[in-house]
């Protein structure tokens, strides 16, 4: 029986990460997954697919490390020997790189040219070739110069975290012309889930109108509503890091839906979903906007349709749907406990 493929990711305890672990283990994969020590178990999203350390030919293994220690990616690299390796960690929150320039440069910019690196020399010193993906953003392009963003549209980054995924980005693709890397950068638009975190725009809208719906919260605060976002599932979006590893050269692709619609209209689906009156239920709360804003991103997956055969099967309504859905039930939950006399903690949502 051949060996199974193995895969190293991290950022694997993220929307992205348990997305991709799913996908990845029933292709049969062996998954090995980066996470940061902490005092309390931050593994909320890969439950259903733990597997217990004891437990005799596990496909799923947890090591702890940190994208900035240049010194745990090269051991673990050389120890998990990894065909495929998937770069998705990140302080991923734009609003808040503004506050946290420094954190956000040394793990987005800093901590990819670390795993490059290790990379780079784990298979230099084996000779076994190595798959590299790595997680670009939209918000590279920024200040857009042309509307759909291709892979050619120049970047043009206006926060800390679009900066430094935009080094991220070419550190990637200089590796690939400088060693040979089969290294691809996934350009990837927004992608959310009912596993997105809860401080994001989408699962902040999401998450409220549940609670409001029950009685659980009054109303709701955000910032620019008419920011205009290309939004799709996230399911689809690591199917096309899989694909694009998949390929027999690298390259760069956008990964999109091809639509955008703007933070109002993704609220208004929700809440109107939900039988709630938008206009009523929803405050502007300066402190959310940006100190430099990006109006609008749309993206143009042509590439990614024509040499990889991928497209998205989620439409934005039905994502809107999907996470208001599930959300609505967290929601139940949470009122169930209310009732039975439980306190319940307060909304994160709210912070960012």
């Amino acid at each position: 029986m051949p060996d199974r493929p193995k895969a190293l990711i991290t950022g694997i305890t993220g929307q992205d990460g348990s997305y991709l672990a799913d996908f990845l283990l029933e292709k049969g994969y062996e998954v090995h997954g980066i996470i940061r020590r902490a005092s309390s178990f931050n593994t909320a999203r890969l439950e259903h697919i733990y597997q217990d350390p004891h437990e005799a030919n596990r496909r799923l293994v947890l090591h702890y490390g940190d994208i900035t220690d240049g010194n745990v990616l090269a051991k673990l690299v050389r120890q998990v020997g990894p065909g495929e390796v998937y770069n998705l960690a990140a302080q991923s929150h734009v609003r808040v790189s503004f506050d946290q320039p420094i954190h956000t440069t040394d793990v987005v910019a800093t901590g990819t040219a670390k795993l490059l690196e290790a990379v780079r020399n784990f298979q230099q010193e084996t000779g076994r070739p190595v798959r590299f993906f790595q997680a670009s953003s939209s918000e590279q392009y920024g200040k857009v110069v042309e509307t759909p963003q291709r892979e050619t549209t120049p970047f043009y980054p206006r926060s800390p975290y679009a900066c430094a995924k935009a080094y991220a980005h070419w550190i990637t693709v200089n590796y690939r012309e400088s060693y040979g890397l089969h290294a691809s950068c996934g350009i990837m638009f927004n992608h959310e889930s009912p596993r997105r975190g809860e401080t994001f725009v989408t699962r902040k809208i999401t998450r409220a109108a549940g609670r409001i719906k029950l009685g659980l919260q009054k109303e709701l605060y955000l910032g620019n509503l008419e920011a205009k976002r290309d939004w799709g599932f996230a399911g689809d979006y690591v199917r096309a890091m899989w694909m694009m590893l998949q390929a027999e050269k690298p390259a760069d692709y956008v990964i999109a839906t091809g639509v955008s619609i703007s933070v109002r209209e993704f609220g208004e689906m929700v809440f109107g979903h939900l039988g709630l009156d938008w206009k009523s239920l929803v405050k502007i709360d300066p402190r959310y906007f940006r100190p430099a804003e990006v109006d609008a991103l749309q993206g143009d997956a042509t590439k990614a349709r024509t040499a990889l055969g991928w497209s998205p099967s989620v439409d934005v309504k039905s994502l809107a749907v999907m996470m208001a859905e599930a959300d609505l039930e967290q929601a139940r939950r949470e009122k169930t406990l209310r009732d039975a006399g439980h306190e319940l903690p307060r909304n994160p949502g709210q912070m960012h």
